[in-house]
């Protein structure tokens, strides 16, 4: 082996590449590269091979920092890692900087030496099956984290260049690496699909209406799917599209029907014994063995064949396991005041990754919750490792007895997303199911099961989905619909993923109206955004730093774009720091269940609803939930929205949020937040409809200190806040066109027990703008006093009440009428604000000096008189108005 080394600027642009026509193990090792340097970006210097340019545009684009070569700049690139190829021929246009003595050239390579290789200034090279094999040994090396997906492009490399280590070129490496790989969870079902033969166009047709009609159904605790297809002519080798498929979808148990012709055939495998297909198929005219049956029926329909086989297998499908035959006994426990750095040294000692957590009381363990080793690592992450697990703890949580049958304890895992389930009996805590326990009896851990597969019923791994779009159109103008096309036609042709996501789509569920679109794309959501207007009469406003953009329509409607990203936290209460993701881990950083789903819009999955976090379940049970124990650790401003959000819709938080709100008040999270994302925070419960529901929940919480310690909610600042809504009624109701500031008016209710010296702490504390605040640290106690007058002379003329109130903004004018509660001064308010305000004399100066009268400031003071008389109703016309002037004593 060689390596050479040169050091390089801290800075500089890195770009990955590898040969032209890259093959699987060139791809496997600019993603390994990637992972040894961290900023970097892939590049492919020339067309890829049909099926890899499928497998990664379709697949695994997401893991991937890529680039087009068209879009990178040459003269910045500093450092050049080669992979797969030390050939200046073979990397296109990339070639152009090998001469450049600034830049750094290293490379990573298993082919024999040759004359003419590139010289690298950081050369790893030996002779193994794969490049990939010598980039994973230094990863392992390394001890850099890779995920299941990750790990099984990499073996996917390793196969094919070793010809799944068949060719004389494979050395012991190449097993190792493989190992390793398995062991990080790569799927040896995938690679053995990207790496078979290829089928017929037709069949892939086929094969794609399938895994697009497949229907998952839960029978009896037993996940079996069933597809219907049709098609005008017979497909040969059915059932060896549906072994295609049970491969390619990893199932346990399929009954695949097609409709060709006349004919209606079905063909059924199964890998578990719980579902004996041939047995299952005989009552339809079938036969077979017990993992596989096929056969051929006339003159019925899909329809009529679907429900009786359903029929059939809510009959005779059955569950063999009981609670008592997967529960792992005895269940290790943690006392609930543990602290977490403790619970951590037994989840290590014991080599598992989830904890009962007891308390004592009576003498006798008590079930109280549990805790993940990921909510613990998290926690000490954030320097909390002296606080107790209880504060932290999952107390939402389901339990089954030791006779439970498999369907119940699989809904209460997957459902309620619990890493493990207690088993009691007779209260007491006799085992516990892991999601490991039920993986091992789903897939029967048989031989032909294969052992790196993924955690099937790992937290979101498997989104729900079902396509919408008959419901989006019932839902959505016709121009929304056509806009969301286009994007996804747009984000197809360059083959990125797309999807509108969030509140447009939470909303929609909920029938209430919502225009504001945000759209994810997976990969470069500024590419996409430069690839849309240059076909649609749109413009752009895009941000670098963030990878978003803003489309603009000729009339001002706006479409939000964003790349898929991931947020992480260096401290508690920090803002994020962003990296590029996927649609789902991107949709994990949002705040709440609620705020996650998606909807795709490529063309070919239009309108599909992908529901990763129980957003649905949650909207149906009308439920606030957090994504993660932390998730108020990492940013409290997540609990002004939790609250905003209950309110708004009607729901309720959740127990276990709840109590991690809670948690977040008592640790005091809030101090380290910035006074600006506080109030921004606080203004938009302030802009709400009924703003008092969600003031007086964050007082529950204690939360209006975090404003300042002096915020009270009591009886007078409640029934103010109820006044300040009528008021606001009443005006939203006259139909004006001058704009006001709600937040502003409710605000000032808030702050309105508070002393000038008070006000003016919050206003710092919060950092409102220095052009508000003279609105509440001086001109609301004017208009304190301006109240104070007008409830004592209730006989004040018009003219008087038009100059005490005329110094006011509409903010605080509103405020006062909502403040007092006398009803003649709140009438001569509303009088004011409707009225008087709007009078105005009909004579100007010039008016004056044709009468003859001399220019000067006997002008202001005559027409103010004129003004004053005409406010109290003594003037009514311009004659009026002259007349009074002629007969004015001066």
């Amino acid at each position: 082996m060689v390596v050479k080394t040169k050091a390089h600027k801290k800075n500089d642009l890195t770009v990955i590449t590898t040969h032209i026509n890259a093959d699987f193990d060139a791809l496997a090792s600019m993603l390994a590269a990637q992972k040894l340097y961290p900023d970097s970006i892939a590049v492919f210097p020339g067309s890829q091979e049909k099926n890899l340019r499928n497998f990664f545009i379709k697949s695994m684009v997401y893991l991937f920092n890529i680039a087009d070569v068209k879009d990178i700049d040459i003269e910045n690139i500093k450092r050049l890692v080669l992979v797969d190829t030390r050939q200046a021929n073979r990397i296109g246009n990339l070639s152009a900087v090998l001469d450049r003595p600034d830049v750094d050239i290293h490379i990573y390579d298993h082919h024999p030496p040759m004359g003419n290789d590139i010289k690298g200034h950081h050369e790893v090279h030996y002779l193994t099956g794969a490049t990939v094999t010598i980039l994973t040994e230094l990863i392992k090396q390394k001890g850099i984290a890779i995920s299941p997906d990750e790990a099984t492009i990499m073996c996917l490399g390793i196969y094919e260049d070793t010809g799944s280590f068949t060719f004389p070129s494979t050395t012991e490496k190449d097993f190792t690496a493989a190992a390793f790989l398995l062991s990080k969870g790569a799927n040896l079902n995938v690679v053995s699909n990207l790496i078979s033969r290829e089928i017929s166009p037709e069949q892939i047709g086929l094969l794609n209406d399938m895994i697009q009609a497949a229907t998952r159904y839960n029978i009896n605790g037993i996940e079996i799917v069933i597809t219907s297809v049709t098609t005008d002519n017979y497909v040969s080798d059915f059932a060896f599209l549906v072994h295609k498929m049970v491969k390619m979808e990893n199932l346990n148990a399929i009954f695949s029907i097609a409709l060709m012709g006349d004919k209606i055939y079905i063909v059924a495998r199964s890998r578990i014994p719980e579902v004996d297909v041939g047995a299952l198929v005989t009552p339809l005219g079938g036969g077979g063995h017990t993992f596989a049956a096929a056969t051929t029926i006339r003159g019925k329909t899909l329809a009529q064949i679907e429900h009786e086989l359903l029929e059939i297998l809510y009959k005779k499908v059955r569950s063999r396991s009981r609670a008592k035959d997967l529960m792992s006994s005895p269940a290790i426990t943690v006392d609930a005041d543990v602290p977490c750095k403790d619970a951590a040294d037994l989840l290590t000692r014991y080599n598992i990754n989830a904890l009962l957590v007891t308390q004592q009381y009576d003498g006798k363990k008590n079930l109280v919750g549990f805790i993940t080793r990921q909510i613990i690592e998290k926690a000490m992450f954030h320097g909390l490792d002296h606080i107790p697990v209880k504060e932290y703890m999952t107390t939402e949580f389901a339990s089954v007895e030791r006779d439970s049958e498999l369907q119940e304890i699989r809904e209460k895992i997957i459902e309620n997303k619990q890493r493990l389930l207690p088993v009691i009996d007779n209260d007491t805590i006799i085992g516990v199911i892991t999601r490991t326990d039920l993986l091992n009896i789903l897939v029967q851990q048989s031989e032909h099961t294969d052992p790196g597969s993924p955690d099937l019923l790992k937290e979101h791994s498997h989104a729900r989905t079902r396509n919408i779009v008959k419901f989006m159109k019932e839902r959505l103008s016709p121009r929304i619909i056509d806009i969301l096309k286009t994007i996804g036609e747009k984000a197809d042709e360059i083959g990125c993923g797309a999807y509108v996501v969030g509140g447009f789509v939470r909303d929609l569920f909920l029938y209430r109206n919502n225009e504001d679109i945000d759209i994810v794309i997976e990969g470069d959501g500024i590419a996409f955004a430069k690839k849309y207007v240059q076909t649609v009469d749109t413009r752009i406003h895009s941000y670098e730093k963030f990878g978003t953009a803003v489309i603009i329509f000729p009339d001002g409607f706006k479409i939000d774009v964003a790349s898929a990203r991931m947020e992480y936290y260096k401290f508690p209460a920090a803002l994020p720091t962003v990296e590029m993701s996927s649609i789902k881990l991107d949709l994990f950083r949002r705040d709440f269940t609620v705020n996650t789903l998606s909807i795709q819009l490529n063309p070919d999955r239009f309108g599909v609803l992908i529901d990763f976090f129980s957003a649905r379940k949650d909207l149906k049970e009308k439920a606030i939930r957090v994504l993660h124990n932390l998730s108020f650790v990492e940013d409290p401003t997540r609990v002004f929205r939790a609250i905003r959000f209950e309110q708004r819709f009607g729901f309720s938080i959740g127990k276990l949020t709840s109590g991690l709100i809670e948690n977040a008040v008592k640790m005091d999270f809030f101090k380290k937040l910035s006074g600006r994302r506080v109030f921004a925070e606080l203004r938009q419960i302030l802009e709400e409809e009924n703003p008092l529901a969600a003031i007086t929940r964050l007082n529950e919480y204690n939360l209006l200190s975090v404003i300042h310690s002096s915020l009270v909610l009591n009886n007078k600042t409640i029934s103010l806040f109820n006044s300040v809504k009528k008021v606001l009624s009443w005006h939203d109701l006259l139909f004006l066109e001058e704009p006001y500031m709600k937040w502003a008016v409710y605000f000032l209710a808030l702050t309105r027990s508070c002393d000038n010296k008070t006000v003016s702490e919050i206003c710092r504390r919060i950092e409102i703008a220095p052009r508000y605040r003279p609105i509440f640290c001086k001109e609301r106690f004017e208009a304190d006093k301006c109240i104070f007058w007008l409830e004592r002379d209730l006989s004040a003329k018009n003219s008087t009440i038009y100059h005490r109130l005329s110094v006011f903004k509409i903010e605080l004018i509103l405020y006062m009428m909502a403040a007092t509660k006398n009803e003649i001064a709140k009438r001569s308010i509303s009088n004011y604000f409707t009225q008087l305000r709007h009078i105005n004399t009909s004579i100007k100066g010039r008016d004056l000096k044709k009468i003859g009268l001399e220019p000067g400031p006997i002008y202001r003071e005559i027409l103010q008189a004129v003004l004053d008389a005409k406010l109290n109703g003594r003037l009514k016309t311009r004659s009026d108005e002259l007349s009074f002037v002629r007969n004015y004593d001066r």
